[in-house]
């Protein structure tokens, strides 16, 4: 995914994450990832439209992003973080969680909002399978979620 000529890639538009994570509608919650730091930290932006299918139950007449779709969307963010400075595309990586820790849920999120999910590596290298990752999840700058997951990436 890289090439001495163009240096490392530092974004991920829904193509690349295509070819990077397995997940499809109606399971795949981020829309492109930014600020792509190696495997240290990058950003996930999601943006949250009427059109999901949660929102049909959670809830009618008040539609709320559920809070575990929230934190898979980070989940997905780190996937393609590291995906991509793996050069992992098109080699179906699959990421499974092990462990969620530390959730907290500030804001509601809801059709309209744009999703900002900045992620870092707590724990994990290239080569490894367990990889640790904390997260803060906003809108408009107003923290809407954090946590801390623990995830086994299989590179295949």
């Amino acid at each position: 995914m890289t090439s001495a000529e163009a240096g490392p890639v530092t974004s991920a538009d829904i193509q690349l994450i295509q070819r990077i994570i397995p997940h499809r509608y109606p399971f795949l919650l981020v829309d492109k990832v930014v600020d792509i730091q190696g495997t240290a930290s990058a950003t996930g932006i999601k943006n949250v439209t009427m059109n999901e299918p949660h929102f049909q139950g959670h809830f009618p007449g008040l539609p709320i992003m559920p809070g575990v779709t929230i934190i898979e969307a980070m989940a997905q963010t780190a996937a393609v973080m590291v995906g991509v400075t793996l050069g992992m595309a098109d080699k179906n990586m699959k990421v499974y969680f092990m462990a969620i820790d530390k959730a907290k849920f500030r804001r509601k999120v809801g059709p309209g909002d744009v999703l900002e999910m900045q992620l870092q590596t707590l724990r994990g290298k290239p080569g490894g399978k367990v990889w640790r990752f904390g997260g803060v999840a906003s809108v408009d700058g107003e923290m809407a979620a954090e946590c801390e997951f623990t995830a086994m990436m299989d590179l295949g």
